[in-house]
C-alpha cells in the first residue's frame, strides 16, 4: 500500500471528499447527523484552508484550518486562553477513511494543519467529543492540551448533549498567558 501524499484540497477534490466522509460517517457516525450538503459542511464560513490525504485518485483523508472569532469563542475556553494576542485558529474536519487508519495519516493530517496556522502566526485550537478515543490519543500523544470541556448544543449519537474537549496545540500552550501557565 502506497503512502498518501498530502496537499491542498481544491473545489475537484470535494465530490471524492464526500464519499470518504460517507465511508466515515457508516463507520463512526462522523457527523453526527449527515448534513443535507456535506460539501458545504467540509467547507464552512471561516475555512482558511482544507488539506486532503490522496492515494491515487482516492481522498483517504481530510482536515482543515478555520479562524475562529474569538468574541464567540465557548466562556471557559477563552478564560483558558486569556486574550490571545493573535488570530484564534481552529482544527476542523479532520478525518481519515476506516480502510486507511492505523498508517499515520491524521497526524500527518493535523501536522499540516499546525504548521500552516503556526505559519499565519494563530494560536490553534481543537475540540473533540469524549466519546472519540482515538482522537484524543492522537491529540494528546501529538502533545495537544486539554484546557476544558463543556456541554455542545448539538446531541452525540447517545441523543445526549455532547461533552466536548478543548485543546490548545503544543505552540499556543507554550505561548505566555493564562493558557500555558494552566500546565506549569
Amino acid at each position: 500500500m502506497e503512502t498518501p501524499s498530502i496537499r491542498r484540497r481544491t473545489a475537484e477534490d470535494l465530490p471524492a471528499c464526500v464519499d470518504a466522509l460517507a465511508a466515515v460517517h457508516a463507520c463512526d457516525r462522523y457527523p453526527v447527523d449527515w448534513p443535507a450538503d456535506p460539501a458545504r459542511w467540509l467547507t464552512p464560513s471561516r475555512l482558511v484552508e482544507a488539506w486532503v490525504a490522496v492515494e491515487g485518485r482516492d481522498v483517504v483523508g481530510h482536515v482543515g484550518l478555520s479562524q475562529l472569532d474569538a468574541a464567540t469563542l465557548e466562556p471557559s475556553l477563552a478564560e483558558a486562553l486569556g486574550t490571545p494576542a493573535a488570530p484564534v485558529g481552529s482544527i476542523t474536519r479532520l478525518f481519515v477513511t476506516p480502510r486507511r487508519r492505523g498508517h499515520g495519516q491524521a497526524a500527518r493530517l493535523l501536522e499540516v494543519a499546525r504548521k500552516e496556522a503556526a505559519n499565519l502566526g494563530m494560536s490553534l485550537i481543537l475540540d473533540v467529543s469524549d466519546d472519540s478515543h482515538a482522537a484524543i490519543a492522537l491529540y494528546e500523544s501529538a502533545g495537544w492540551r486539554r484546557v476544558v470541556s463543556a456541554r455542545a448544543d448539538w446531541l452525540n449519537a447517545a441523543g445526549e448533549h455532547a461533552l466536548l474537549h478543548y485543546y490548545v496545540s503544543p505552540e499556543t500552550a507554550r505561548k505566555p498567558g493564562r493558557a500555558a501557565g494552566l500546565y506549569e
